[in-house]
């Protein structure tokens, strides 16, 4: 599989016949004890069958009519939608009901906010090769933590704008700077935002390795490994933040 497009038309011309049951938008702002900034999520999540699937979209980027809309309505109707992240969360919804994740399950131990934080991107970045420079498209300090830990260097990318724990800015074009880099490493809201293609693609193309780390899509991404995707981190909801008990990530890729 090479682009979104492609994964949504085979699910749509698929016999499955699968309605939305429950939509919900999950609205979190968080600072973890110790830390110095503050962030927020905002998260459309459908319910198909047994699964959810979720798409992180920008603050107020959608209202909540947006997920009444949902309720009730066919799959394959919402991956027609006039709006992106509807699409995404109901692929990610349809291939969660039909192919469950069942390989390279790791439970994030309960703890703290931060606690958690840390032992997830642990997780996420043991799947990333010993690079010199990663560009880190959507940014997770503790991400950024863990590859200063290390050794690794990292280009910070996100749409929201800012700086990083450690008064970095964060850099506006992932594209613009794919050329300055050995290794990707990107949130799942790249799927979202239309800027997952562009990565895959020179990931594809200069076979240097490309990690997602998923709450968004979590289904959807591990279906472009070895298309550019090296490897996943998937974690369907509930998410690592919403509880201080166990949760579980999907990863894929281990021998990358």
């Amino acid at each position: 599989m090479t682009t979104l497009d492609s994964l949504i038309d085979e699910v749509r011309d698929s016999p499955v016949d699968q309605r939305v049951s429950v939509a919900f938008v999950t609205r979190q702002g968080a600072r973890h004890a110790g830390r110095g900034r503050a962030y927020r999520n905002h998260v459309l999540s459908l319910r198909v069958g047994a699964a959810v699937g979720s798409c992180a979209i920008e603050p107020g980027e959608l209202d909540d009519d947006i997920a009444y809309d949902c309720v009730g309505v066919p799959v394959k109707k919402l991956l027609s939608h006039e709006n992106r992240a509807v699409r995404v969360a109901a692929l990610d919804a349809a291939l969660m009901d039909t192919r469950p994740h069942a390989e390279g399950a790791m439970t994030i131990e309960r703890g703290t906010s931060l606690e958690k934080s840390r032992r997830r991107a642990a997780a996420v970045v043991d799947l990333l090769p010993r690079t010199r420079t990663v560009l880190v498209v959507g940014v997770v300090n503790s991400l950024l933590e863990q590859l200063r830990q290390r050794g690794q260097d990292y280009l910070p990318c996100d749409h929201a704008g800012g700086e990083t724990e450690w008064g970095e800015p964060f850099l506006p074009d992932a594209t613009a700077l794919l050329d300055r880099c050995d290794a990707i490493l990107a949130s799942g809201m790249t799927l979202g935002n239309g800027t997952f293609e562009p990565l895959l693609a020179h990931a594809a193309a200069t076979g240097k390795p490309f990690v997602a780390f998923a709450q968004t899509g979590s289904a959807v991404l591990p279906r472009f490994l070895g298309a550019g995707l090296s490897a996943v981190s998937a974690e369907p909801y509930p998410f690592f933040w919403l509880d201080g008990g166990p949760t579980t990530i999907f990863r894929y890729g281990l021998s990358t």
